[in-house]
C-alpha cells in the first residue's frame, strides 16, 4: 500500500518530468511569436516600402536583385560594340611606348581622356586578353555597377530623404542605365564610381581620401568637374581657407603624378588632348539639341551663351547652397560635441538594464557625462529642425508599431545626425545638374552622370508624387529614344527646366539658422 500522498507526489513528478522533457519549447515558441509579432505583419511590410529609415535593410535586397538582373542581361542580351575596341587601341599605343597624345588613336578618333583612363583601361586590356574577352569585361562592369549602386544607397540611407519604394522603382526600370554599364563598357561609369567614393568620404569627414577619389574620377573623365563648384563651397564652409587650399593641392598633385609620363615628354599634346574644353561634339550623337540645325549647334556663340547661362545659374544658387553647407557644418560640429554625452547616456541605460537582470548596481558615473533634460530637448529640437530644413514631408510614413514602454526606455538613446547629409547632398547634386542642363551636348552614356541623383532632386521639390514620377518617366523616355528626335530633345529640356524651377522655388525661401529652428520646434 502506498504511503499517504504518494499518488499526489507521483502526479507532481510526472508534471515536472513532462515540463523537463519539453524544456525550451515555451522559450522557443516565445521567440517565434515575438518575431512573428514584430516582423510578420502588415505594418512592418509597409515600413519596408515607405519608411526611409528602412532603406539600409532594403538596400541589400536591391543589390542582390540587381546582381541577378545584371547577370541575366549579360547572359541573354547581345553586347553592342561602340567604344571598347577604340579604348583598347588607344591603350595599346601607350603600352607600346607612345606618350604623345596626338599619336594615340582608335577607330573612333584620337584619345581625349586623361591619364587615369589610360591606366585603368590598360589594366583591362591585360585582364581581358588584349580586349578580346568581352564577357569577362562585362562581368567586371557588373561589379562596378553594384559597387557604385551600393555607394549611392549608402548616401540615401544616411539622408533618410526618400522612401525605399522610390529607389526600387527607379533603379530597376532604367533600361538605358543597365545597358550603359554592362552592354557598352563606357568609361563614364568608372569616373562616376570614383565620384561616389569621394562623396561618401566627404560625408564621413575623410577629406583627404575624398579628394584623392575625386581627382581619380577627373583623371578618367572631366565631367566630374561639374561637381567642383559645390565641393569648393563644401571645403570652405567645413575646413576654412587654408585647409581648402591643401585639399585643392592634393587634387592637383594627383593629376600631375598620373600625367607625369605624358607631361614630361609631350606636355602640350597631353593637355590639349585630355583637357580640351573647346572640343566640338558631333550633331548626330546629341541627345539634348536634336531640334537645332547643325550650323547653330556647332556655332561658338551658342556655346558661349550656354557657358554664360551655366555661370549665371551657379552664381544665383551660390547663396542658398552656401547656407545649406553652413547648417550642415554646424550640425556635424554638434554631433561631435554631443557624442560623449550620448555615449554616456547609452552606457547608463545599458547598466540599468543589466541591473534589472542581475540585480547589480551600475558603476558610478561622472556628473558631467550625463545628458541633461535640457540637452535632450535641444537635440530633439534639432532632429525636428533637420527635417524642417531638408523638406521632410509632413505626412509620416507608416512604421512598425512601437515597442512597449519599458522596452522603449531600455532602447538606445540616439539622434540621427546623419540626416544632416540632406543639407550637403542637395547642393552637390544641384551643381552637377546645372552643368548638365547647360551642357553643349549630351550623349547617351552621359545619362549616368546624374541618373542616381534625379530621385533626390525630384523629391526635394514640392511637386506631387505623380508629377515627380512623371518627370522621371519622361526623362527615361528621352534617354531611350534612339536616335534622338526634336520631340525627345525638347521633352528632355522641359523636364530639366521643371525640375530646376521646383528646386529653386524651395531653395530661395529664407533658410532659417539652426538657433531659430531650435526655438521654433520646441
Amino acid at each position: 500500500m502506498a504511503p499517504p500522498g504518494a499518488s499526489k507526489n507521483k502526479t507532481s513528478a510526472a508534471k515536472r518530468g513532462s515540463t523537463s522533457a519539453h524544456h525550451g519549447k515555451p522559450a522557443k515558441s516565445s521567440v517565434l511569436s515575438q518575431l512573428q509579432k514584430q516582423y510578420l505583419n502588415v505594418a512592418f511590410v509597409k515600413s519596408l516600402i515607405f519608411d526611409p529609415a528602412r532603406l539600409p535593410l532594403v538596400s541589400w535586397v536591391i543589390l542582390a536583385a540587381e546582381l541577378v538582373l545584371n547577370l541575366f542581361v549579360v547572359q541573354n542580351v547581345r553586347y553592342t560594340e561602340i567604344d571598347w575596341k577604340a579604348y583598347m587601341q588607344e591603350c595599346e599605343g601607350f603600352l607600346n611606348g607612345t606618350t604623345d597624345y596626338s599619336m594615340l588613336r582608335g577607330d573612333t578618333g584620337p584619345l581625349v581622356y586623361p591619364a587615369g583612363f589610360v591606366y585603368i583601361y590598360s589594366a583591362l586590356y591585360f585582364i581581358t586578353s588584349h580586349g578580346q574577352n568581352i564577357r569577362l569585361a562585362q562581368y567586371i562592369f557588373v561589379g562596378i555597377y553594384l559597387l557604385q549602386l551600393g555607394l549611392v544607397l549608402r548616401l540615401y540611407s544616411k539622408s533618410r530623404k526618400l522612401p525605399p519604394y522610390v529607389l526600387i522603382i527607379t533603379t530597376f526600370t532604367s533600361y538605358r542605365i543597365h545597358s550603359i554599364y554592362v552592354l557598352r563598357l563606357f568609361n563614364d561609369p568608372i569616373a562616376i564610381l570614383f565620384l561616389y567614393f569621394a562623396l561618401n568620404a566627404y560625408i564621413d569627414n575623410r577629406w583627404t581620401l575624398g579628394s584623392v577619389f575625386l581627382s581619380l574620377g577627373v583623371s578618367v573623365k572631366m565631367n566630374v568637374l561639374l561637381f567642383a563648384p559645390a565641393i569648393f563651397l563644401l571645403f570652405v564652409t567645413n575646413l576654412g581657407v587654408v585647409k581648402t587650399i591643401i585639399q585643392l593641392a592634393i587634387c592637383g598633385a594627383i593629376q600631375l603624378v598620373l600625367g607625369a609620363p605624358f607631361l614630361l615628354t609631350h606636355p602640350w599634346q597631353y593637355l590639349k588632348g585630355s583637357f580640351d574644353l573647346g572640343r566640338i561634339f558631333e550633331h548626330k550623337w546629341t541627345v539634348n539639341y536634336r531640334f537645332l540645325e547643325r550650323d547653330i549647334f556647332e556655332n561658338k556663340t551658342f556655346h558661349l551663351a550656354l557657358l554664360g547661362i551655366h555661370l549665371l545659374l551657379l552664381v544665383a544658387f551660390a547663396s542658398p547652397c552656401y547656407k545649406y553647407f553652413q547648417n550642415y557644418c554646424r550640425l556635424r560640429h554638434l554631433e561631435v560635441m554631443f557624442a560623449p554625452q550620448i555615449a554616456a547616456k547609452n552606457r547608463e541605460v545599458a547598466l540599468e538594464k543589466k541591473k534589472k537582470k542581475e540585480t547589480q548596481k551600475p558603476a558610478p558615473k561622472k556628473a558631467d557625462e550625463k545628458l541633461t533634460k535640457e540637452q535632450e530637448q535641444f537635440l530633439k529640437s534639432f532632429e525636428k529642425g533637420i527635417k524642417k530644413m531638408s523638406g521632410k514631408e509632413a505626412a509620416p510614413a507608416p512604421v512598425a508599431p512601437e515597442p512597449p514602454t519599458e522596452e522603449r526606455q531600455q532602447s538606445k538613446f540616439s539622434i540621427h545626425f546623419d540626416r544632416a547629409t540632406q543639407l550637403a547632398l542637395l547642393p552637390l547634386f544641384l551643381a552637377n545638374f546645372i552643368g548638365i542642363v547647360c551642357a553643349r551636348s549630351l550623349h547617351y552614356q552621359f545619362y549616368v552622370w546624374y541618373f542616381h541623383s534625379l530621385p533626390y532632386l525630384a523629391w526635394f521639390t514640392e511637386y506631387t508624387t505623380s508629377l515627380k514620377f512623371l518627370l522621371l518617366l519622361v526623362l527615361e523616355f528621352s534617354w531611350n529614344t534612339y536616335p534622338s528626335t526634336a520631340v525627345s530633345s525638347l521633352l528632355l529640356h522641359t523636364c530639366h527646366i521643371i525640375l530646376l524651377v521646383g528646386i529653386g522655388k524651395k531653395m530661395f525661401r529664407k533658410i532659417p539658422e539652426l538657433s531659430q529652428i531650435a526655438k521654433t520646434t520646441d
